[in-house]
Order: structure tokens, then C-alpha cells, then sequence
């Protein structure tokens, strides 16, 4: 089965990545596997010095969770099957880490995210992934 890795940030942008990516699922042959992940940045500073690695570890996850829950409720409105993961780091970098561990057929993207930082026709983590990932990328405009 094919499995297809979707980069959720929890932008409009990427809601309407899925939105637009769901039409496609009757391309395939058989549905894909679809997974969602969310990449949280690293707190900032000494924060770790005066929190707990338990409650940084439940701040990532809760805000992880906020993200993904529009797209959630649209794949569970419309009956399809996914996983999701959360992780922290550099977006791109752990969307490419990420595809290329759990070995992902593609990845599914828009152009643009919420960075702030956008290049000017592609967002900075989609153009960032496209230019490190071996994993094939479908942007989904």
C-alpha cells in the first residue's frame, strides 16, 4: 500500500492542502495510507532549565494536537482512514528525516504554510523540502 505523508502546520493553508488533496485520493489505484505530521518548533532559550522535560514534552503534544484538528475533522467527516505524528525540530528537516525513516511513497504539500519567511513562489519549508527530501513531493495547489 502506498503511503502518503501530509505536513500539517495548522494554517488555512494546509487545510486547504487536504481539502484540495482528497479529490485526488480516486487517482490511485488503492487508497493511500495516509498520515498526518505536525513538527513544533524547539522552545526557545534556557526554558528547559526551568521546566521539566515532561511538561515540555505535554506543551509539544497539546500544541501538536491544535494544529492537526481541523484537517482531523475533515478526514473524519469524510470517512478516511489516517494516522498522525507530532514531532519537534526544524519543520523541513524532520518532514525529510521523518518521510525517509518510515520510508513514505510521497509527500503531499501546498505551496505555503504559516512560516514567516516566504520565498517567492513557495513557502520556505515546502521549498526547503523539496530541495532535501529523496522522497518524491506532490504540491497540491
Amino acid at each position: 500500500m502506498l503511503k502518503t505523508l501530509l505536513p500539517v502546520d495548522g494554517s488555512d493553508n494546509a487545510s486547504k492542502t487536504v481539502v484540495d488533496f482528497i479529490p485526488l485520493l480516486d487517482w490511485y489505484k488503492e487508497r493511500p495510507a495516509l498520515h498526518l505530521l505536525n513538527v513544533q518548533y524547539p522552545l526557545d532559550g534556557n526554558v528547559s532549565l526551568f521546566i521539566n522535560q515532561a511538561d515540555i514534552k505535554q506543551y509539544h503534544q497539546e500544541e501538536g494536537l491544535k494544529s492537526l484538528q481541523s484537517v482531523r475533522d475533515l478526514l473524519d467527516q469524510q470517512g478516511i482512514a489516517y494516522q498522525y505524528h507530532i514531532l519537534v525540530g526544524d519543520p523541513a528537516e524532520m518532514i525529510v528525516r521523518f518521510a525517509s525513516e518510515k520510508q513514505f511513497d510521497q509527500i503531499v504539500m501546498g505551496p505555503r504554510g504559516k512560516g514567516g519567511i516566504q520565498s517567492l513562489l513557495l513557502g520556505s519549508v515546502t521549498s526547503k523540502v523539496m530541495q532535501l527530501a529523496q522522497t518524491p513531493v506532490l504540491l497540491v495547489k
